[in-house]
């Protein structure tokens, strides 16, 4: 493969070959070559990415959780639904996460609660949540835990 050797124009018109370029710079180890103000650009906004997926991953389950635990007029009908849900985000979530998300995921925990809590709130017209998050992570993300 002959690397382009505008990677900065490349990187405007055709963002995938950008992508391939640059990563066989850095195999070929040709540091120099590199167009670094878009490779940390596109890191960057990667890690927002990844963040952005495990919060709502970790929303949906605490979404799940509260209707599971305090909409009764819908539990016969919906719980096993619910339960398929947690299960469900929580595999998407494990799969996704490395100890820097745990570790957003674990500071951000109430406002993921707090946007959880408002979403049920309008969906269900219950006002019964406890004001913090009465979960922890590591029960929001334990395959057998439901409250």
């Amino acid at each position: 493969m002959t690397i382009t050797t505008n990677l900065k124009q490349l990187y405007e018109t055709d963002g995938n070959l950008w992508l391939e370029e640059t990563i066989e710079l850095l195999k070929q180890k040709q540091f120099n070559k590199l167009d670094l103000e878009h490779l940390i650009e596109e890191l960057i906004s990667l890690g927002k990415r990844d963040l952005a997926k495990a919060k709502s991953l970790l929303r949906q389950i605490i979404i799940h959780v509260l209707l599971l635990q305090y909409w009764q007029v819908e539990y016969e009908r919906n719980h096993r639904h619910w339960i398929g849900e947690i299960k469900t985000f929580r595999y998407d979530l494990n799969n996704h996460l490395t100890t820097n998300l745990i570790n957003k995921l674990q500071d951000d925990l109430e406002n993921i609660y707090q946007s959880a809590v408002d979403f049920v709130k309008t969906k269900t017209d219950l006002t019964i949540f406890l004001e913090k998050c009465p979960y922890t992570l590591v029960q929001l993300l334990d395959e057998n835990y439901l409250p």
